[in-house]
Formats: C-alpha cells, sequence, structure tokens
C-alpha cells in the first residue's frame, strides 16, 4: 500500500465539511451554482476592510533590502509588539512581543501549541461539539482528543470537565465563539473553569494548560462581549488568527499569545518558537505579518454577519426548526427533526440544500448551517427547508 494505515483510516473519517463541500461542487454541476443553497462551508464572504487593501498595495510597493528574507521563527518583532499592545488591552492584561509568536493561522498556531505541549499518550479535554480537526491536530503529536458533553445551550459543564481529568490531561480545549454553536461562553464559566484546572493541577501533581482557539472572537453580536482568558487562569494559551475579522483566510496569518503568568513561560515560548520550525511552518508569512501590524482592531462589518443571522434564524422559525440564535461566529446549529442528523442531511441535499451534519462535530442530532453566503441563497433555502422537514417527520409516521 502507498499511504500509510492511519492515513487510510482518517481519509474515512475526514471532515464531514470537505464532503459536503465537495458534495455541493457535484450539485452544482448537475443543477446550477444558482439552484444549490449550499451553507456547508465557514468561507467568509464579507470583503476585507478597505484599509486592507489599500495597506497591501503600499506594502507591496516597497523594496527593502531583506523584505522577502528570513526572520526569527516567532517573526517579526514590531509585529508582535503591535499584536501584544492591542492584544494586552483587550484581554486586560499586560503583554509585549515576547509572549506572542506569529503562526500560519489558527491552525498553525495550535498544532504549534500541541508539539510544544504533548507527550505521546497524553489527553487534551475539549467540551462537544467541537471543531473536527481538533482530533486530528492531537494526533500529529501523539495525544488524545477526550470529548465532553455541554449543558443545554451548548454552554461549558465544568462537572463534566472535572471528571474527564486524569494523570494524562495535559490541556483543556476551548473554542468561543463556537463552531458550530456560535456560542459564547460567559465569564462565570470560565473563572469556575479556571478555579477547577487550579485544584486539579494541585491534585495530579501536574500543570493542566488551558487553549482557547479564537479566530472568531471579533465576530459577536447584540453586544456580546468575549471574556478574557488571561483573567479567568493564568496557565492560559490563545491562539487566534486574521481570517474572519479581516476575511483573509487563504493568506494564513494567526498568531499564539501565552499568559505573562503561565508556568514554565518562558520554556513554553522556546518550544513554541522550535516547533513553528521543526513543523515546517518556519516562520509566518512575511508579508501578512508586515500588514497586520498596521491594523490591529480592524474588522469586517459584522453588521453584514448579524443581517444574515436575523435572516436565516427567522426563515428556520417559520419552518419549524428549534435552534438557540447564535451570539458570535457565523453558524446556526438546529436540531434535526429526526435523530438521524446524517439522514437529514441527505434529505435537504434533495431539496438541493448543503448542510453539515452535527455528528461530525460531536454533536449528533444537529446540523450546522454557515450563513456566510449571499442573502439570495438564504432567501433561496426556505422553501427547501420547510419541504425537508414536513418530509423528514413523514418518514417517521
Amino acid at each position: 500500500m502507498a499511504i500509510s494505515r492511519k492515513i487510510e483510516d482518517f481519509m474515512v473519517k475526514s471532515s464531514w465539511i470537505r464532503k459536503m463541500f465537495e458534495e455541493g461542487s457535484r450539485l452544482k454541476a448537475i443543477h446550477g451554482a444558482d439552484r444549490v443553497c449550499d451553507f456547508s462551508l465557514g468561507n467568509p464572504n464579507v470583503p476585507p476592510p478597505e484599509i486592507v487593501d489599500k495597506t497591501l498595495q503600499k506594502l507591496v510597493s516597497e523594496n527593502t533590502q531583506g523584505i522577502h528574507a528570513y526572520m526569527p521563527n516567532s517573526g517579526y518583532e514590531d509585529t508582535r509588539d503591535a499584536v501584544a499592545s492591542y492584544l494586552g488591552s483587550v484581554l486586560e492584561t499586560e503583554m509585549d512581543a515576547g509572549h506572542i509568536v506569529m503562526t500560519c493561522g489558527a491552525a498553525g498556531g495550535l498544532n504549534v501549541i500541541l508539539k510544544a505541549l504533548l507527550d505521546p499518550g497524553d489527553e487534551v479535554i475539549c467540551p462537544a461539539p467541537y471543531f473536527v480537526e481538533y482530533g486530528f491536530y492531537c494526533d500529529n503529536h501523539g495525544g488524545q482528543l477526550v470529548t465532553v458533553p455541554t449543558r443545554e445551550g451548548f454552554h461549558l459543564d465544568n462537572d463534566k470537565i472535572a471528571g474527564a481529568i486524569s494523570e494524562k490531561t495535559k490541556a483543556v480545549l476551548i473554542n468561543s465563539p463556537n463552531n458550530p454553536t456560535g456560542q459564547v461562553y460567559p465569564e462565570s464559566d470560565l473563572l469556575a473553569l479556571g478555579n477547577l484546572l487550579d485544584e486539579k493541577s494541585d491534585e495530579i501533581g501536574r500543570r493542566i494548560y488551558l487553549i482557547s482557539d479564537e479566530p472568531y472572537r471579533d465576530i459577536v453580536y447584540d453586544d456580546v462581549k468575549v471574556p478574557s482568558l488571561f483573567k479567568a487562569y493564568s496557565h492560559s494559551i490563545i491562539t487566534s488568527s486574521y481570517s474572519k475579522n479581516l476575511s483573509i483566510p487563504g493568506e494564513r496569518i494567526g498568531y499564539v499569545a501565552v499568559h505573562p503568568d503561565a508556568e514554565d513561560g518562558e520554556k513554553l515560548l522556546g518550544a513554541l518558537n522550535l516547533a513553528n520550525r521543526i513543523l515546517g511552518f518556519v516562520n509566518a508569512p512575511a508579508l501578512m505579518q508586515r500588514l497586520i501590524k498596521h491594523i490591529q482592531g480592524v474588522c469586517v462589518d459584522k453588521g453584514i454577519y448579524k443581517r444574515k443571522r436575523d435572516l436565516l434564524c427567522e426563515g428556520l422559525r417559520d419552518a419549524g426548526y428549534e435552534f438557540s440564535v447564535p451570539a458570535g461566529a457565523f453558524y446556526v446549529f438546529p436540531r434535526t427533526p429526526i435523530s438521524d442528523d446524517v439522514k437529514f442531511v441527505k434529505i435537504l441535499q434533495e431539496e438541493l440544500i448543503l448542510a453539515v451534519p452535527g455528528s461530525g462535530f460531536g454533536g449528533p442530532g444537529y446540523f450546522r448551517l454557515a450563513y456566510c453566503v449571499d442573502d439570495d441563497t438564504i432567501k433561496r433555502s426556505f422553501s427547501g427547508f420547510k419541504k425537508a422537514l414536513e418530509k423528514a417527520l413523514k418518514q417517521v409516521d
């Protein structure tokens, strides 16, 4: 066999998101792209802020000596200083460039973190539903993802997290605003989680780190605020990207931020730098680093996403679906009218609607809709959603 058995197995289990995206391509080829309502992929469709293009044009015209050369694995110091200054104000924590490592997006950041932390057999606890790639990322570095259910409304269940912690636990991984649910974990839950991890770290005799994946931090609605993880727990590591707030996912630019008071923080930062290099990233893209240095705090017009959210939620509500209105990100995670979410997603496909089954996120009985699509697609889908629900309920009868 040419490929490894593990990768062959992973290919079978691989992301439902990509599977549905590919199914969308097939349906569009048959029926026409203007008839298929594709909610499968969280690919931002709001244009980048105007300042992004203007700044890029200026940067591209520069021809400074060494502009395309290698830099430290952690990235340009002036870029890291800009990120630390802005992020420190957001997180209410004093930071400097030494607490930041620039990465190839948040996915690159997560792999760098896990490479730096995990020994073979170590476990990472994650509340479900969760972004499916987390399991693959842990496996990349010899670890094991251990999932625990959330409470009603997809809130953290700290009792379940406590019950999952063992001597093998190295970290807890959270994602807020959450993909696929759009939930934002409140400050009270994060403070309680921080206290729990302090207690459990003492109990098992080694530090449990708290990792937060935050690419949707700036995409929140209705005056919701994403609490500072650094205020909740000193041994925290945040990774984020500019994919969503600047609508530049293809540019692969992000960062890792380590709490200034994290245990073994200096050694951890050294490990992150080394991991960035030996994983083959070497450093984050130079041009993008120079870009984001100048536009900290800039964000797309999230009011556009809010309008899309409200439009889709109104259509789903009128069609008879049950769901929680998402507080952030650009996903809705409705309950399926039948228990088999994979089967229901196939019924949606019959109506030329592409969704991702909740099972792909560790959330069976639900399905994910990415509403970062044009308004016409959302409006066109309403009759199909209603027909699919009616069809599913008839099959149950």
